[in-house]
Parts: structure tokens; sequence; C-alpha cells
């Protein structure tokens, strides 16, 4: 009689992904997107039926619902949304019971807290072109996100402290961002993962490294328009400043966020392979598993087209561009 194997391999794609990210979230490596609400990706992550009322689909029961049946494939999901405003408690509760407790979120500290000077934007009012007189308020962001995050402080993975591209009237160079950053950080309490997320390639230096260090905070390994290219920040040993590791691949070099969203939308795919983004990638889940570190890894639809067929070409090897 013929024995039958101990183990099925998993035959859909999704079940796959699911199968391999949980083995990697076993090890503390933890890989997600940058937010989920995305039609695109119905039939890939997301099932249709789930989310029809009197026969048709709604996206208002979608967007309320899908993060639950994200967290069957996906361990983390980035929280882009939390970088223009603080969620009050209310917003927090539903949101944490909208999805399995083992989902761990990388969340952005609020721009209040990272902007320097208001962009020059409609949205941004009387405050446009202005200095913000919150920047690097650890008393405010302790108060206002810090402690209505406490009862879910489990369910968060990193909380990261994005800066946009500052130009000399903000800092005459890295020294002084170095500076106020040390201070910032050494005011932040304990008991949660700090990351920073920079713009200015001519900050990837030691006085930027070396602030991170001494607060074990990471540096967010990441793609954006005139960042170094990330396969390239992976190669800087001085960027490991903490004993955890984390990434958002979010754009491919030189091109624009307004640019990739135009090309790239409604989503449903990989249009354009990244090689460089999905090894450098790789390498960090290798450094973290050699390791033993923990790894929060996110992932942009706006890097190829689409983020989870980008995490699955990374996680099992394939490059094929029509995933």
């Amino acid at each position: 009689m013929e024995s039958l194997p101990l183990f099925t391999e998993p035959s859909s794609p999704r079940a796959r992904l699911a199968a391999r990210l949980a083995e990697l979230a076993s090890q503390g490596i933890y890989l997600g997107t940058s937010s989920w609400k995305y039609e695109g990706w119905i039939g890939r992550i997301y099932t249709r039926e789930r989310y029809m009322t009197r026969g048709r689909f709604s996206q208002k029961k979608f967007e309320a619902e899908c993060l639950a049946e994200y967290a069957e494939v996906f361990p983390a999901v980035g929280g882009d949304f939390s970088f223009y405003q603080f969620p009050s408690r209310d917003y927090w509760r539903r949101l944490f019971g909208s999805a399995s407790p083992r989902l761990q979120f990388g969340l952005k500290a609020p721009e209040e807290i990272t902007v320097k000077e208001w962009p020059g934007h409609a949205r941004y009012g009387g405050r446009a072109g202005k200095a913000n007189e919150h920047f690097l308020n650890a008393d405010l962001f302790q108060r206002a996100f810090l402690e209505p995050l406490e009862p879910y402080a489990a369910q968060v993975g990193v909380l990261i402290f994005e800066f946009g591209t500052m130009g000399k009237r903000h800092y005459e160079s890295v020294e002084p961002f170095a500076a106020d950053l040390r201070r910032f950080l050494a005011a932040l309490p304990a008991g949660w993962r700090y990351a920073v997320e920079i713009r200015n390639r001519e900050y990837l230096d030691e006085p930027y490294f070396d602030a991170l260090r001494g607060r074990g905070a990471a540096h967010v390994f990441n793609s954006w328009t005139r960042m170094p290219p990330i396969e390239q920040q992976v190669k800087i040993e001085a960027a490991y400043t903490a004993d955890f590791l984390t990434a958002r691949a979010l754009l491919r070099h030189g091109r624009t966020y307004e640019e990739a969203v135009k090309q790239f939308e409604p989503y449903e795919r990989v249009q354009e392979v990244n090689e460089g983004a999905r090894a450098a990638l790789r390498a960090l889940i290798e450094r973290a598993r050699q390791r033993r570190q923990m790894a929060f890894l996110f992932v942009n639809n706006r890097l190829e087209g689409n983020a989870p067929a980008t995490i699955q070409a990374v996680v099992e090897g394939g490059s094929a561009s029509s995933q």
C-alpha cells in the first residue's frame, strides 16, 4: 500500500503565502503591507463574497471588515493613517478589535511630531508654510499617542517616526538634526520599539546612526524617490542600530509617489519587478534569522504594483512580473 506524505503543501498561492509568512513570524520576522484596503487584491487576498450586501459588493463593508481577512494571511500591517491624526481611544478600540490579536502593527507617529515646517498644501490651512510648534514634542507624543495606545501595546510591533525631506533652512547639516533627534528619543518612555525613517540621503551618516544607537532605535531601510536604493542602504553596517530590523519598500528610486499611483492603480498585479528591493528584503530576513532578531518589513503597492505579490515573490524566491 502506498504511503501518504505526512504534510501536504498548500495548493493555492494565498494558502502558500499564509503558511510561509506564519513560519517566518514564528521566528519573529513579520512581513506585511502598507495599509490594506485595496479592492485590487480581491481574488488574491480577499474573497468578494464576504463583502456582499443584498447581492451586491459593498465597499463600506469591505473597508470596515477586510482587516480580519487580511490577518488570515499576513502577520503584520503598516498603518500610514496615523501620520495624519492622533487617533482617538475609540478608533484604536475598533481597529484592534477588528482583526486577530496576533496581527502586529507598524504605526507611523503623527506628522504633528515629525514635520518641522508645515507643507504649503491647502489642506494645512493657516498653518501652511509655518513652523510646527510641536516638532519633536515628546510630551505631546506620549500624552496624545502612546497613552491611548497602551492597552494594545502587545499588538504594536514598531512605531515609526517619518521625517520628510528637509532643506538647509531646517538643518544646515546632519549634526543639528541628529542632536535634536537624540534629545527627543531620550525623552521617550521605554517599552516600545522605535524606528526612524529619513528622506535626506546626506543624513545617512554617523551622527544620525549614533543618535539611533544611543536609544536602541532602528533605522528604517526605505526605498524612496531621492533616497539611495534600499539594496544600497542594507549594505551600510552602521545602519543596524537596534536589536530589531525595520524596512519599508515604498517606491523605485527616482520615481515620485504621484507617478507610481498613476502607473500602478488599481494595484491588481505586479507591473514592474524591482529585483534590488526584493534582494534587500531577503537579505534583511536572512540577517534577522541568523542573529535571531525581530524584523518588521513592509511593502507598498507603489513599489511594483501589487504588494502581496511582491511579498510572495520575496518569500518564495520568485521573480515573474505576472505574479
